[in-house]
């Protein structure tokens, strides 16, 4: 039996290459995911101007501009330079962090529910941090050191305790959320212990908020940012390759405890030094990966779009709780759960849906 012979396409009268329309779809897909990229890239800077602008001492777009190179009025150029810039920036950059340590717990976990203040490395690097507080009356040097390394440390435990013939998303996830509760415990018990003042101070930093935030926090952030984000950035495909499977991956050369390992410690460093600058600001780990995937359609989870996601939804909030009550302002912290509690029982609702939850 032969097969019969391609026909012919009905404008050139030739048949197309087999391949021409994987490739058109290809190309589709990465124009698709360029174009989202930039539109998330172009709201962030949108929202970023407005968040420079208004106030209760409102700035004109031009006035903001000139106050950004030091010219303009004594005043515009300190409420600029001084007060919203470094806050925006730290939303920004505190964002991407948080984006981009999402995006690789959920594809470790290969679960949506998979985000570091989900499983427990958020409540690591917020308990080392308040214990730093409360024990020792540490500087914010040392509480940025202290919550990074609270952070490494869960991950080494809750990777030890979920490893039993390699690590699977469900155990990740169970193994996370136990320890979290343990590690919220423990907090709560060195508030109980602290005198009211250290205890006030303590409760001000753990509901998350980027008030009064300077040039010093932007610093740090950043460069935990600029070394840590490009490693996770260079991890990209081996993760892609995880989550087909541990053994799909490993025939295909993927050394996965190594990645295991290695991206759980810089996903986890990320997260102590985003905590660090800003408490422990929640579910935008869990949302912006999602969010990210959803628009772009990518069958795997995409870390440089679950950071840039992060970043917009951050500098958004935070522009919310700076206007949605003034001259009141909401800490940032409180923003994010309304928008995030809403999203995780929408998501929850969706798994129960498709069977998967």
């Amino acid at each position: 039996m032969t097969t019969a012979p391609p026909r012919p396409h009905p404008w050139t009268g030739s048949a197309p290459p087999p391949a021409r329309g994987a490739r058109l779809a290809f190309s589709a897909r990465r124009l698709r995911i360029a174009a989202v990229y930039g539109t998330l890239l172009a709201a962030t800077t949108a929202v970023f101007a407005v968040s420079l602008m208004v106030g209760d001492y409102a700035i004109a777009l031009p006035d903001v501009l000139l106050a950004l190179t030091g010219e303009g009025k004594r005043l515009d150029v300190f409420f600029v330079q001084g007060v919203r810039l470094p806050r925006a920036w730290t939303a920004v950059l505190v964002g991407v962090a948080l984006g981009i340590a999402g995006g690789v717990f959920q594809s470790l976990s290969r679960n949506p529910l998979g985000s570091p203040d989900i499983i427990g490395f958020t409540g690591g690097a917020s308990t080392a941090a308040v214990a730093t507080i409360l024990v020792f009356g540490g500087t914010m040097t040392q509480v940025s050191i202290g919550a990074v390394i609270g952070g490494i440390a869960t991950a080494g435990l809750v990777y030890l305790l979920a490893l039993k013939k390699g690590v699977q998303g469900y155990r990740l996830i169970l193994v996370g959320i136990g320890i979290n509760a343990l590690l919220l415990a423990v907090r709560d018990y060195l508030m109980t212990r602290a005198d009211l003042t250290e205890a006030v101070a303590a409760q001000v930093w753990m509901i998350g908020s980027l008030h009064g935030r300077g040039w010093g926090e932007v610093i740090a952030v950043a460069i935990g940012v600029g070394v840590l984000g490009p490693a996770v950035l260079a991890l990209g495909q081996r993760l892609r390759l995880m989550e087909m499977g541990d053994d799909t991956a490993h025939a295909l050369g993927v050394p996965v405890q190594t990645t295991q390992v290695t991206a759980l410690i810089l996903a986890s460093a990320l997260t102590g030094a985003a905590i660090a600058v800003s408490g422990p600001i929640g579910f935008i780990a869990l949302a912006a990966p999602q969010l990210a995937r959803r628009l772009a359609r990518t069958t795997g989870t995409p870390i440089f779009g679950a950071g840039l996601m992060g970043a917009l939804l951050l500098v958004t909030a935070d522009l919310v709780g700076q206007r949605a009550l003034a001259p009141a302002q909401l800490p940032v912290g409180a923003v994010t759960a309304v928008i995030g509690g809403s999203y995780l029982i929408w998501l929850l609702y969706r798994e129960w849906r498709t069977g998967r939850a």
